[in-house]
């Protein structure tokens, strides 16, 4: 009896599921962001692999709604507009050669926007961009720790997309 019950809770679980169109997590393939690397190019174009130095980083890629809604209607018509790229990155200070403050110094100073291509990997995934950085911030706190923020947008009008 024990087992039957158990059974059609899982059965009304899963039909309550499919009326949603949420489909159930087959298991196994969840993981951790253990493992990530990062590289971006420096200001002269070079690739610098600085993923010791990032502490954590964020990653959207939102869309624009436009809202196409006519007279006739009494809720919102939406498509879906441009793609963008954001992400953050924050860091410690770190003065080496070919590392944080040598990718970004060049922020602040660059007469001219520059791009950088940016390169975030993941298990099997990878996530290429060119990106345009905005700012390049510094931060010490009172406890001594020297921290950055830098934050990047897409630069290139290509719709930034995840590689297996």
């Amino acid at each position: 009896m024990k087992n039957l019950i158990a059974s059609l809770i899982r059965g009304w679980y899963r039909f309550q599921l499919w009326r949603l169109g949420i489909a159930p997590i087959a298991g196994g393939a969840k993981e951790t962001g253990l493992g990530m690397t990062a590289s971006i190019d420096d200001g002269a174009g070079s690739a610098q692999t600085i993923t010791n130095d990032i502490t954590n980083l964020t990653l959207g890629v939102p869309r624009a709604n436009i809202v196409t809604t006519g007279i006739d209607k009494f809720a919102p018509e939406i498509i879906l507009g441009l793609a963008d790229l954001s992400v953050g990155l924050n860091g410690v200070f770190n003065d080496a050669v070919n590392m944080s403050h040598a990718v970004f110094k060049t922020v602040p100073s660059q007469g001219a926007a520059q791009t950088r291509a940016i390169s975030i990997a993941i298990s099997s995934q990878t996530l290429t961009a060119e990106t345009m950085p905005d700012n390049y911030a510094l931060t010490r706190a009172a406890d001594g720790n020297f921290t950055w923020v830098v934050n990047l947008a897409n630069a290139d009008g290509v719709i930034p997309a995840w590689s297996a």
